[in-house]
This record gives structure tokens, sequence and C-alpha cells, in this order.
């Protein structure tokens, strides 16, 4: 069974985030193993809400469906906590990391209360908005990552979900044009109205441009959270710090791609190829490695969105890395 889990959790993550799924063939054995399984579980809370098969083929739900399988995650995660047995592979795979790594409970079910942002169909008026649902579908998993490798104190987590964050924003960046197409935009409303596009008209040609210009502001409000969670790096492991920091540039490569294809940047789905990969690899490894005789982290800019602080954190151990 054990193995089982593992060959599942590979293939999900093969398959759902080839960005991601590079990045993690660098952590140690152990730590990758509970990486993967938490990813198996979050891709299919995912899928399950939209609709769709590791990431791909979305359709929207009509809203009792999906308030039903929302309803049924929830169930199913209070569950694994107990200690119950889980048929659901997925399921099984997140009871194990979470037990074994003492993931917060709050982390989880912060990450389903996103999946439940798009099944009530919210809508984003500000940047802060945008933000705070980036928290729930991203920066929450970047807090049950850093559980995953040993980081517990509250700055450090801090650089976790600042990471998280950017990655969504750059992720809603590419995917607008998709996203649009099943009823859905994480733009900030108050952009679209800026720039003259009617929310319902961003998957029109003729908005390409102004588009592209909301875009390049989205993937410019990225840069800070990534440049955050650098200053996080040298808390993890050495071979954990190298696999984020390949991770960070890879998605940050993505965001600056979007940028740069400006109107064209929905032609077909933007990415990074193997070779560039190679080299963002490469770079990780000199960023992991300058974590290591860098002095003392930059203060966090108290500009950046702030998460909720739970009790997990409260009693986590003092901050060390502001």
């Amino acid at each position: 069974m054990s193995e089982a889990l593992l060959a599942h959790a590979t293939e999900t993550i093969e398959v759902g985030s080839k960005s991601f799924a590079a990045a993690a063939r660098l952590f140690a054995p152990g730590v990758r193993r509970s990486v993967l399984m938490l990813y198996a579980w979050c891709r299919h809370c995912d899928d399950v809400v939209d609709g769709q098969e590791l990431g791909f083929a979305a359709v929207a739900q009509d809203a009792a469906a999906a308030a039903g399988a929302l309803a049924r995650l929830r169930e199913q995660t209070h569950l694994a906590y107990t200690g119950a047995p889980m048929r659901e592979p997925a399921f099984a795979a997140f009871q194990e990391v979470a037990l074994r790594c003492k993931i917060a409970p709050q982390y989880a079910f912060d990450h389903l209360a996103g999946f439940a942002m798009d099944v009530q169909e919210a809508r984003y008026e500000t940047l802060d908005d945008t933000l705070r649902y980036g928290y729930h579908v991203a920066g929450v998993v970047g807090l049950m990552m850093a559980t995953i490798m040993g980081a517990k104190e509250p700055a450090v987590l801090d650089r976790a979900c600042d990471l998280g964050i950017a990655f969504q924003l750059t992720n809603i960046a590419r995917d607008i044009v998709d996203d649009a197409k099943i009823g859905r935009c994480y733009l900030p409303a108050a952009w679209l109205r800026e720039a003259g596009i009617p929310q319902d008209e961003l998957e029109l040609p003729r908005h390409r441009a102004a588009l592209a210009r909301v875009a390049a502001r989205l993937v410019e409000h990225a840069e800070p959270y990534y440049a955050s969670a650098t200053e996080g790096l040298a808390a993890l492991p050495l071979r954990s710090a190298w696999a984020i920091a390949t991770a960070h540039k890879v998605y940050r490569q993505i965001g600056i791609e979007v940028k740069a294809r400006g109107a064209q940047a929905w032609d077909e789905r933007v990415g990074t190829s193997r070779a560039t990969k190679l080299w963002l690899l490469c770079k990780g490894a000199m960023s992991a490695l300058a974590s290591r005789v860098k002095g003392q982290p930059a203060a966090r800019p108290a500009a950046l969105w702030q998460r909720p602080v739970h009790a997990a954190d409260r009693h986590a151990a003092p901050a060390t890395a502001a």
C-alpha cells in the first residue's frame, strides 16, 4: 500500500504540474515522499471541485454539485485527521503526511476554504481580495510544505506563504483566458474597470492588448513576494532549499514570459522548456548555497499581505528571521 501510494502521488505531480515536478526531484527522499503525498491531496481537491482531471479539462459544475463535492472533501479531510482508514488514495496520502509531519488541521481547512470561494463564485474587487484568495489556494500550501521541511518559526512560515502567493499571482496571470472560459476571474475588478475590460469579455481578442497590461501589473505585484520568499531559504535544509529555490525560479520565469509575450500570452499555455528548467535548476543550487553564508535575513516588508495567525503559529518557536 505504501509503495502504491507513492506511485499514485508521483504520477499525479508528473501530469498535474510539470513545473513543480522538476523541482520536487531535488528533495531528500523522505521529504520528497511527503511533498508528493501533500500534492496528491491538493490536486485531488482542486480536481473534484472543478470537475477536472489532474488540472485539465475543467468544466463548470452546477452550484449544488460543487457544494456537495466540497462538503465531502471537508468530511474526508476531517476523517483523515482522526486516523480512520482511508479508501481514496489522495486521502490516504494526505493522512500519512498530515499525521507524520503534524500539519495543523487549520492549514488544511484554510486550503479547502479557497475552493469554497470558487464554489460560492466569490468576486475580487481589489488586489487584497485576490491576495486573500491566493493565500487560501496557494499560500497555505506553502505553510504545509514548510511544515514538512521542519520549519516552525512564524517568520519562516511567512516567507513560505509569500512564495505560495507569488506562485498563485503568476498562475492567475498565465491562466486568465482559460479561467474565463469556465466563468472564473481572479483579477481585481477595479483593475479591469480601469483598463476598460468588461469582466464577461475577458476571452475576446479585442481586449488582449489591455489584458496584457493588467497581467503585467499582476506579475509585477508578485515580485516582492518572490523576493521575500528568498529570505526564508536559509532556514531550510540544503536540499529543501535547493528544491524551493528552483521552483521559485521556474514559476517566476513563467510570469516573466507572460509579461514578455504581451497580447500573445494566451495563444498557447506559457511554460518553461526542459533546457530552461535545467538552467534554473543550476541557478536554484547557487541560491541555496548562497543562503548558507548570507547574514541576517532582510526584514519582511510591512506592505505585503499578512496571512492569518492561527493557534498553530502561536505555539511555534519564537521568530528568528524577521
